[in-house]
């Protein structure tokens, strides 16, 4: 069961600025590359990565994008998740043009850091429609609470748009609010346009729980919610770092979905991801 990485960060700090990472011990003051990630990774079944956005500084975000640009088609990655700001107009379809060209398979706004208002003006519904018509799915990440006032407005708003709903729905593992994750990832799975990606979950455990039967009972209710054909996988690395660790996450997730069927396994680990992104075939 190879793997396709959906959710690759890169950290270049001589390039980049990464605000948010500097207030993270785990992740402050080094970069995270491509080699780094490729020793980690050696002998593992990755098929492939897509890089996702790695919440730069709003001032480079663009940059981030074209630089990325430079590394799709090589290395194995398959594409990239590109920043957006769809509650703005001011060049909003410039960006959206431009990033035909630069291996984009998917946008990403990361909302549960700015204010619950940013998505629910009628500009950046608009501009999110825009990018479903372009034929991009868009990253979600929205934390457990704000799914349901927060989330489900948008994905009633947006009906045509495919979403991608980042790192299991954000379960507050450690707080152990199960009943208000678990009501709004149904609510999300009840959206036939809505997809999960499994990943990230390690880090909201407390740390030095991250065990797999810590983490087992949200992803089979994840499975139940949303099938294997509607599920894909992520690493989230680095910030995989905070929990299981990149190997250890790999390992988990391998015996996370050892009872599923060939074909079950094969559509979390590639097919969703080359369905969902576009990316054609293996």
């Amino acid at each position: 069961m190879d793997l396709i990485d959906t959710h690759q960060h890169l950290i270049l700090r001589d390039r980049l600025g990464y605000a948010w990472a500097d207030a993270i011990p785990a992740l402050a003051g080094r970069d995270f590359t491509r080699a780094d990630y490729a020793r980690l990774t050696e002998g593992r079944g990755i098929a492939g990565t897509v890089f996702m956005e790695t919440g730069v500084d709003d001032a480079d975000y663009h940059a981030e994008a074209r630089l990325v640009a430079g590394m799709v088609g090589t290395g194995g990655m398959l594409g990239q998740i590109a920043s957006i700001r769809p509650e703005t107009e001011a060049g909003f379809e410039a960006w959206l043009d431009e990033a035909a060209g630069l291996g984009v398979v998917g946008f990403r706004r990361i909302l549960h850091v700015v204010p619950d208002e940013v998505s629910q003006s009628g500009v950046f519904r608009r501009n999110l429609r825009r990018i479903g018509q372009a034929g991009y799915p868009f990253d979600l990440n929205f934390l457990s609470r704000q799914l349901l006032p927060v989330g489900l407005p948008l994905l009633r708003a947006c009906p045509d748009q495919v979403f991608v709903l980042d790192h299991c729905g954000v379960p507050d593992v450690a707080a152990g609010d199960w009943e208000i994750w678990e009501a709004g990832v149904a609510a999300f799975a009840s959206h036939p346009n809505v997809v999960v990606k499994l990943s990230g979950i390690t880090a909201y455990c407390t740390p030095g729980t991250a065990t797999l039967d810590r983490v087992r009972p949200y992803v089979d209710r994840l499975l139940e919610l949303f099938g294997p054909d509607r599920m894909l996988w992520g690493s989230d690395w680095p910030v995989v770092d905070l929990g299981a660790g990149l190997p250890g996450w790999i390992e988990m997730t391998h015996a996370l979905l050892a009872d599923l069927t060939e074909a079950e396994r094969r559509a979390i680990a590639q097919g969703t991801a080359r369905r969902v992104y576009r990316m054609g075939d293996d």
